[in-house]
């Protein structure tokens, strides 16, 4: 996070949970891990869903998402509009 902007990471992460909300945080790693080049290094993929968690509570303290009952992510109107993402 710089200065409360989201980095480019955090608008891949609001992006991928608008497109598929609601998102859990699960699949939020699953899909940037998928995202990436694969990697011969063991702790790649576990490091990169550890992001994606990361990502997730860092957009909800922003408010670009908000968690429903179920557990998933959604995107708030303000999140959908730094991507301009429709609702």
């Amino acid at each position: 996070m710089s200065d409360g902007y989201p980095t480019a990471a955090q608008k891949e992460a609001l992006r991928l949970i608008c497109d598929q909300q609601p998102m859990p945080v699960h699949r939020l790693a699953a899909e940037m891990v998928a995202a990436r080049r694969p990697s011969t290094n063991p702790g790649y993929a576990p490091a990169i869903a550890r992001m994606a968690g990361t990502l997730a509570w860092r957009l909800q303290a922003q408010g670009f998402i908000t968690e429903n009952r179920a557990g998933g992510w959604t995107t708030t109107a303000e999140g959908r509009a730094l991507i301009s993402c429709p609702a």
